[in-house]
């Protein structure tokens, strides 16, 4: 891995002002919280668009608030407008937030468009945060999110090449459908796939040991996960020296809370002390506690994991980058969406173990929880990985990429020369 450090000056430019964009769920919400704490400490005034429910927390950091048009991104059941149709609602309820802020810069979560599309109408540069693995991959990988391994032969690489057939088949129509939107914008259309992200910056948060070897675009750099977390309580260990696991579910998937109920019995009495959570999803059924654990319904996953040697989640990628920043490997227990991927890339870079769903049972996992905590390299990799955050700032690395978009607007607005950004975090890393 070839990293490239950020923006050569030591200090910020003139405060700017930025607006903030994404979609509340706290897998993308929490992401671009950080990016606002970063860019807030380098004193520029920042407004965070997002849910109504992150009010709190984000005036807490200092930052504006300005609530987020609360549309569905995944409609799982009658909705008076479809994914499109809402996102022209969204944008046109966005344009005169843009209008009133005049923001130098705006960046939106991957999944939230209006931000980026109200940017594009008022003419304001725009940078896409991708709070997770870049889903857009090369023809050779596999079709992201199923969680296959990367191929290792030329006839595993072909097979993938003709699977990205029909891929490129369902990009084509989301292009087809971006351009009609933009067409009700007075926006013209786009000739590439991959509308949603810009051209201009794209932030990748998340660790290059979990992005596959590629030549990657200009515009778009690695910058390391992008973490925070509401305020919480320190919580009680179980008591004894044995290993500490985590069990650490989700907060919107397996609404049955399956692998917490794996655990917690797969667990029971095994030479490991449990510290378990339910994250407020109230359990619809009683969760067995054996008397070496401690369940609890919320824990501070920064306060908690120092303490802990291994983490068993869904791979959620907040969660799972959190475990490997402070340096402890993960048993990966996928459910839905890119937690396959996240769980084929933890197993793939060494940093621990992958339990497909249909094998989430007390006793898969508890080999699993033996495994990872009996291979000292899974431990020694996930290190590597907290030593790379502490040398790597992923949010100061942002903010100064932000910073060089806005400062390249606005000085080719007032005719001043400037050379690109030139910036680079490659992720030329191996699985070794």
């Amino acid at each position: 891995m070839s990293p490239s450090s950020a923006p050569s000056q030591n200090s910020a430019p003139a405060p700017l002002r930025v607006l903030l964009g994404a979609f509340g769920d706290p897998g993308h919400a929490f992401p671009m919280i950080a990016l606002g704490r970063a860019l807030a400490a380098r004193r520029h005034d920042v407004t965070v668009q997002t849910w109504e429910r992150w009010r709190a927390p984000i005036e807490a950091e200092g930052l504006h608030f300005a609530p987020a048009p609360e549309y569905h991104v995944f409609p799982s059941g009658p909705e008076p407008l479809d994914f499109y149709e809402a996102v022209v609602h969204a944008t046109r309820d966005t344009i005169p937030l843009v209008r009133e802020l005049q923001p130098a810069v705006v960046v939106a979560d991957i999944l939230t468009l209006a931000p980026s599309l109200s940017a594009e109408c008022l003419g304001i540069p725009c940078a896409t945060l991708i709070p997770h693995i870049n889903p857009h991959t090369e023809p050779h990988f596999p079709i992201y999110s199923i969680g296959a391994r990367l191929p290792r032969t030329m006839l595993g690489r072909t097979f993938w090449r003709r699977m990205h057939r029909q891929v490129e088949n369902g990009l084509e129509l989301g292009r087809v459908e971006l351009n009609r939107t933009r067409s009700l914008l007075d926006l013209p259309p786009l000739e590439h796939v991959h509308g949603g992200t810009s051209r201009q910056l794209a932030l990748v948060a998340t660790f290059p040991q979990l992005e596959y070897p590629r030549v990657w675009p200009e515009h778009t750099h690695i910058v390391g996960p992008l973490m925070w977390e509401p305020p919480a309580q320190e919580v009680e260990l179980p008591p004894g020296e044995d290993p500490l696991v985590l069990i650490a579910p989700s907060t919107s998937q397996d609404p049955q809370h399956r692998m917490l109920h794996a655990a917690l019995r797969g667990l029971a009495d095994a030479p490991v002390r449990v510290l378990a959570t339910w994250n407020r999803r109230l359990p619809s059924r009683p969760l067995p506690v054996p008397e070496n654990a401690r369940l609890l319904d919320w824990v501070s996953y920064s306060r908690t994991i120092p303490h802990c040697d291994l983490v068993v989640c869904h791979a959620g990628h907040g969660t799972l980058v959190r475990a490997l920043s402070l340096g402890c490997p993960v048993v990966a227990c996928p459910t839905a969406g890119d937690m396959n991927e996240n769980a084929s890339r933890v197993d793939w870079a060494g940093v621990g173990v992958r339990v497909p769903r249909r094998y989430t049972s007390p006793r898969p996992l508890r080999l699993a929880v033996e495994h990872a905590l009996a291979t000292p390299s899974m431990r020694s990799r996930a290190q590597e990985l907290a030593q790379w955050t502490q040398l790597h700032d992923p949010g100061e690395t942002a903010a100064k990429l932000v910073e060089g978009l806005a400062t390249n607007r606005i000085n080719k607005t007032l005719g001043v020369g400037l050379e690109p950004t030139t910036l680079r975090l490659t992720a030329e890393c191996s699985a070794d």
